[in-house]
């Protein structure tokens, strides 16, 4: 019988693993468990602090549902969902960024140069660009899955006043590997903070606040899949996200252009007679392995 000490219980767990486990199994379960048992040990955890843990987690699962995802949003706070993305972008395509809690899947269609704003207030945004490969070479039939806040700083998934699919498209580019679409301009907002991941924050000192951003995942045959967003270079919370989604390559600038300036083959009809927003952001696939 080999007595388990508080020096030796890591070994301990990593000698319990059956001998055919596999191996990246093993690798980063004990990896895992052994950063989990020096961390207790170099705070000296105390009982009170394990049970406000395990009570973090299970507020998470209290609040968890299709719509909500708590657990998502508090490895989006600490910061572990961007390394996780900076860990595995490829150096030579755009980066990736968080999925964020609150994507829908099965968007609608949304033809090259189609409407998001519909009938919602706030500045027109054009948004277009070209999908690349590292060589610079368009990528015809490329799939862009488009979502973003409303103008009242809500996702579909929050707002029962908006249709589920509300500012979410899914739109397949042509031979050119162009994209374009209108859409309002989006908001900061801030993050659920009425759960525990608030209470996190909270504790911490730290604010809720998002910037401004478009949602992007694109997907083509023979590539990698991009999750990521697009940044205005003049949101206030640019250097505060409090998810530490913003990558110096996914800055971008809005351009305000007159009404007369709007192209035409949009889907929104008629003469734009106000100023509008435009921004041209290109994004680069890197090819699969």
């Amino acid at each position: 019988m080999r007595t388990v000490t508080k020096d030796n219980i890591t070994d301990v767990f990593m000698a319990y693993l059956a001998e055919d486990t596999d191996p990246r199994m093993r690798e980063v379960m004990g990896a895992m468990v052994k950063h989990l048992h020096d961390f207790a040990r170099e705070v000296n955890l105390t009982h009170e602090e394990w049970r406000t843990g395990i009570a973090f987690l299970e507020g998470c699962a209290a609040v968890e549902t299709p719509d909500r995802h708590e657990f998502v949003l508090a490895s989006d706070v600490l910061g572990l969902s961007s390394l996780v993305d900076m860990l595995h972008s490829s150096a030579e395509a755009t980066s990736s960024s968080v999925l964020g809690p609150f994507h829908v899947s099965g968007a609608p269609a949304l033809e090259v140069g189609g409407d998001m704003k519909r009938h919602y207030g706030g500045p027109l945004l054009l948004a277009e660009g070209t999908i690349r490969d590292t060589d610079g070479n368009p990528i015809a039939g490329a799939e862009l899955d488009i979502w973003q806040t409303a103008p009242n700083g809500l996702y579909a998934s929050q707002d029962e006043e908006q249709d589920t699919y509300s500012f979410h498209g899914l739109m397949t580019v042509g031979e050119d590997g162009r994209y374009a679409f209108t859409t309002v301009k989006p908001v900061e907002y801030t993050v659920p903070s009425d759960g525990p991941v608030g209470d996190i924050l909270r504790a911490c000192g730290r604010h809720p606040w998002r910037p401004s951003h478009l949602h992007y995942i694109i997907k083509a045959p023979g590539f990698k899949t991009l999750v990521t967003e697009i940044f205005p270079d003049d949101d206030p919370y640019l250097d505060h996200d409090t998810v530490f989604g913003v990558r110096d390559d996914l800055v971008m600038t809005y351009v305000e252009k007159p009404g007369s300036d709007f192209p035409d083959g949009m889907a929104i009809s008629g003469q734009v007679n106000d100023p509008f927003l435009h921004v041209e952001f290109d994004v680069m696939l890197a090819c699969a392995d």
